[in-house]
């Protein structure tokens, strides 16, 4: 792993791994941790790896893998459970290269890597407890999945260190931070036409913006990010004391 790729041979795998594997076009990654004997868990949106219930969902289903007809009985039924699933290592991938999540990179590699969703400042739990919180959460659930607040990455995150931003409006993984920072970079650098009008300086402007969104997001140096207890997470989902709502008009639309 390194600068240019995380991507690593399963032989390499051991329980407790952040894992990821890029779609289609690598419009999105999907995140899981692997707990070991081929297996991984990992969150979805009702046993699907997306969903917005918006037009998003176009671009999305075409990058994604195509749905087998034939159900693998390693794998958690897509009908089944609460959104969070276990599969089989092959299913998981669907065909794509198997990457590993970094944790605890320097400021300089974070920011290096440009696309989100690879790498965090945050330091991982030991992989014991990183195994235990995923399979309590496949037992008791993660929430309401939401592909910009709650999604796989903000799991296997949670899972890896405890770590949550409780009142959070943008969700902790680095995918929804890039997707939300770009476009957010560059209407912030706009104004900057009335001061120069070298593209190109407009176009590092909106670079550096766009880093540093990246970079103060992160889980891993959030004033607002606080460790919680995997049963106490459960317990407040329960009564209501923490949830990511899912939207009425996505509610509507879900299978």
């Amino acid at each position: 792993m390194g600068l240019l790729s995380n991507r690593i041979d399963k032989k390499s795998l051991k329980p407790g791994d952040h894992i990821y594997s890029w779609r289609t076009a690598y419009i999105y990654a999907h995140h899981g941790i692997y707990v070991g004997n081929n297996t991984v868990i990992h969150f979805t949106r009702r046993g699907q790896e997306f969903g917005t219930g918006t037009v998003l969902d176009l671009i999305l289903v075409s990058s994604g893998p195509a749905q087998s007809q034939l159900h693998c009985p390693t794998c958690t039924p897509p009908e089944e459970g609460n959104g969070v699933v276990s599969s089989c290592l092959d299913c998981f991938l669907a065909g794509g290269i198997l990457y590993r999540f970094e944790y605890a990179v320097s400021p300089a590699l974070f920011i290096a890597k440009a696309r989100g969703g690879t790498c965090t400042l945050a330091v991982t739990d030991p992989d014991d407890l990183v195994v235990h919180r995923a399979k309590y959460l496949l037992e008791n659930g993660f929430g309401c999945y939401n592909v910009f607040k709650n999604n796989c990455e903000d799991f296997a995150i949670y899972c890896k260190t405890g770590l949550l931003v409780l009142d959070h409006s943008v969700g902790r993984s680095g995918q929804a931070i890039s997707i939300i920072g770009g476009p957010l970079a560059a209407v912030l650098s706009t104004p900057l036409r009335l001061v120069t009008t070298n593209i190109y300086g407009m176009a590092a402007t909106a670079v550096g913006m766009y880093c540093a969104s990246r970079y103060a997001a992160d889980i891993g140096i959030r004033m607002d990010a606080v460790k919680v207890p995997v049963e106490d997470l459960t317990r407040r989902l329960a009564a209501g004391l923490l949830q990511v709502i899912e939207p009425q008009h996505l509610a509507a639309t879900a299978h």
